[in-house]
Order: C-alpha cells, then structure tokens, then sequence
C-alpha cells in the first residue's frame, strides 16, 4: 500500500491518501479543510477514491469530508459513534476555530473496535483508542506495518485531553494497550506533524515511554 500525506488549513493536518497499488483504489484519511490540495495530490497519484475515512470529529479532520464526499459521490466511514457530538457540532466548530463554513454530514457507516476497512485490495485494522476524543479510532495496515492515528500520538506527544469528553488516563491507556502491542517496529503518520515508530515513543516519548 502507498501513502502520500497532505498537510491541509492553518493547522497543518495531515491527511492521508492511502493507495492500493494494484488497484489504484484509494481511501482519503482526515480531509480537514483545504480540498483543492487533497484534489491535486489524488490527481498526481491517478488515484480513484473508494472512501473518505475519519479518526475523530474535530474541525480539523473533518472539514473538508463532505465536499469531497460528495465530489466522488463515495461514503464516510468512521469515526466511532461516541464522536457523533463533535460532528453535529461541525458549525460550531467553525465559528469558534475561523474556519470557513463546513457543510455538516452523518458518516455512512459507524466503526468499533475490531472492524476492517478495505482499500482497493488492501486491509485496514480498526482500533477504538479513546481518550483525545470518546470516539477517536487508529487505522492499522498489517501487511506494512503502518498505522493512522490521527491526534493519538506525536513524535515526542500525545493528544490532548483537555477538549470536551478528552481524558487523560484513558489516552495512555489506549496508547500502552491497544498500540505498543503491535510492535516497535510499526511506523505511524501522526495527525500533526512528522512520522515516527512506536518504538521510538516507547523508549523516547515522555508521557508514554516504556
């Protein structure tokens, strides 16, 4: 499976295109705003998107999910439902943040732990990670050992948990049983800023290092 990560608005987000490269079948991840970068990058990759797939319900993710949605007329999969207050909040969310208007959606089909996605012909595991937001869920692609965890975990951080229904104890929690299980050896695209391994976090990262 190929990747390509597109920072998009002020908050530098990064939404990913994932690509199954026998396919060219695609799924977006997180378009938070910024749709005509999301765009440019699907047409330089000759990529065909089957999906727009969300982590959690903050603005910044999910801003732009419903222009491109309905741009390629394909569903919204995810978050999990306990996010389903931030998304009906998506208007507030913007006068409260400055972001342009956003048109507010209902995701397609709700996801829970242990659920699979497919890209193309590709395989993504579902992780239900509390904790940043009560609905927040990970991606996990086995095959190449990578994993989307949107605003679960940073290079050096973790999300944070002070925003509505955030809890500090179950974000470690989700961290320490749910992802370092996978192995050190497993590579993440963070919500914001660069990749790491979790390997890396668990011997480095100061709120959840080993």
């Amino acid at each position: 499976m190929k990747y390509r990560i597109i920072p998009v608005t002020a908050f530098q987000q990064n939404c990913s295109l994932l690509i199954c490269e026998r396919t060219g079948k695609a799924a977006v991840v997180d378009p938070g705003g910024d749709v005509d970068l999301i765009l440019d990058a699907i047409k330089q990759e000759k990529a065909m998107p089957e999906s727009v797939l969300l982590t959690h319900g903050h603005l910044d993710h999910i801003g732009g999910t419903y222009e491109l949605a309905s741009l390629f007329n394909i569903p919204i999969i995810g978050p999990h439902r306990d996010d389903q207050f931030w998304i009906d909040a998506i208007a507030a969310q913007c006068q409260t943040f400055g972001f342009p208007v956003c048109h507010g959606f209902t995701p397609t089909r709700w996801l829970a732990h242990g659920d699979k996605v497919s890209v193309g012909e590709e395989m993504l595991e579902v992780l239900h990670c509390p904790g940043h937001t009560p609905g927040h869920v990970v991606f996990y692609h086995r095959q190449s050992q990578l994993a989307i965890v949107g605003d679960v975990l940073f290079r050096g951080s973790i999300g944070r948990t002070d925003f509505p229904k955030g809890d500090f104890h179950t974000l470690i929690n989700s961290i320490k049983d749910n992802l370092w299980p996978l192995g050190e050896q497993v590579a993440f695209i963070p919500g914001h800023g660069p990749m790491s391994t979790f390997g890396e976090e668990m011997r480095h990262n100061p709120y959840v290092g080993i």
